[in-house]
């Protein structure tokens, strides 16, 4: 393949580093192909030298580049891969459990290793991620709980700060158990039920099945079910987004598991990440009907705000994420009420010329056909995402070392005291 470089080859001509080059494949600004072995990357060698020529491609404004070598995810501009696998196939065929584990160990697991018992959180964790988010105040958000749980449940942890990998998994699967059971809800719902299951007996409390909030029955449509447990595939991971680099940052100075997704927790809170989900739940909720959405966003836009839930800085097309969640719950619901709201959302912000939406919006939707509570999205959200924050902190616990960028001096030059 002489019109071809290999990483070495490419890195070396664009004078960067690998992990340089692989984060301008993950921006977009240069493609990749993958050789017959399937394993070893190729770059175009006219791209190369193209790009060469231009010299090094410049930061969007107001976004700060920061390169990980990983082995766990692999973002291209339309497409999302765990462990090289397509995490839209993952998420129509696998469950929650099996891909946190292929995140986890690089292998989906056996099927006694698959098995509900294993995701259980301990007796003791339960008793105290319960009793510390009951002491909350009535309305607190479920994020908002889960940030009381997860360190009540560290507490009744001897062991957490044991960072070999069978140690560390065993405790993922217990927050991620832990932070689902904890939440206020049905206690009586089988622990053997797969956690999509039990998160949404949590979310849906009183809530059920129907086309929009307060309907008052108990059982999802087997479709929004499969929509749910397939949002928690999609949000596994993604890459170094901002939580995952904060827990990663954690994890490279050996905090305990615990530590590392509480930090996530709050990272991943911002209006500019997972909690993105809420605004965009607020603005379908603000709206009457379909007919109400017009008036809904222009009233945001006046205000100088941005329409939550569209546009991503990766996936200039079209998230390929939110494509399949939007189309799994316009298949079981299609003449939800909530539905044509957020459509008509879609509709408006198209008919402005605004970005494509992000899984964000789709999760927002979700919710809100689903009749789930205020504030689902961003639980969805932080208990999907703590299987990746897990898989990168066995990742960091294996590095040389503390995770330490460096930091450009923007001040005032140095001066001598008079």
């Amino acid at each position: 393949m002489a019109d071809y470089l290999t990483a070495a080859e490419a890195a070396r001509r664009l004078g960067v580093k690998p992990a340089t080059l692989y984060a301008y494949v993950s921006r977009g600004v240069l493609s990749r192909v993958r050789a017959p072995d399937g394993r070893t990357s190729l770059f175009g060698a006219e791209e190369v030298e193209q790009l060469a020529r231009r010299g090094r491609p410049r930061r969007p404004a107001g976004v700060a580049v920061i390169t990980v070598e990983s082995a766990i995810t692999e973002i291209t501009g339309d497409s999302l891969r765990f462990r090289g696998l397509d995490a839209t196939r993952l998420a129509v065929s696998r469950t929650f459990e099996e891909v946190a584990e292929l995140l986890w160990t690089g292998e989906f697991p056996s099927r006694r290793e698959s098995g509900q018992e294993a995701w259980r959180a301990r007796p003791a964790a339960l008793a105290a991620g319960r009793a510390a988010q009951a002491a909350l105040p009535a309305g607190t958000l479920p994020l908002e709980r889960l940030q009381v749980i997860v360190p009540a449940m560290a507490a009744t942890d001897p062991l957490r700060l044991q960072l070999d990998r069978p140690a560390v998994i065993a405790a993922g699967r217990n927050i991620i158990a832990g932070m689902v059971d904890c939440l206020p809800g049905d206690l009586t719902s089988a622990a053997a039920e797969p956690v999509a299951g039990r998160l949404w007996s949590r979310l849906c409390a009183g809530n059920g099945r129907g086309n929009g909030p307060g309907n008052g029955q108990r059982r999802p449509a087997p479709g929004l079910m499969r929509a749910l447990s397939a949002a928690l595939v999609l949000l596994a991971d993604h890459e170094l987004a901002a939580s995952t680099l904060a827990a990663r940052a954690a994890a490279s100075v050996r905090a305990d598991p615990y530590a590392v997704v509480g930090t996530g927790l709050g990272a991943m809170s911002g209006a500019l990440h997972g909690g993105a989900s809420l605004g965009a739940e607020m603005l379908m909720a603000a709206a009457s009907g379909p007919e109400d959405v017009p008036r809904v966003v222009a009233e945001l836009l006046r205000r100088g705000e941005k329409v939550p839930g569209f546009g991503h800085f990766v996936y200039r097309g079209g998230d390929p994420r939110a494509i399949l969640l939007l189309d799994l719950v316009r298949r079981v619901a299609p003449k939800s009420g909530q539905l044509a709201v957020a459509d008509a959302v879609f509709a408006e912000v198209r008919h402005k010329s605004l970005p494509e939406p992000n899984i964000d919006f789709a999760i927002a939707t979700l919710v809100r056909v689903a009749g789930m509570v205020r504030g689902a999205g961003e639980a969805i959200f932080a208990v999907a995402r703590t299987a990746g924050w897990i898989a990168h902190a066995l990742e960091a616990y294996s590095g040389p070392g503390p995770l330490r960028p460096r930091a450009v001096y923007t001040g005032r030059p140095a001066v001598d005291e008079p």
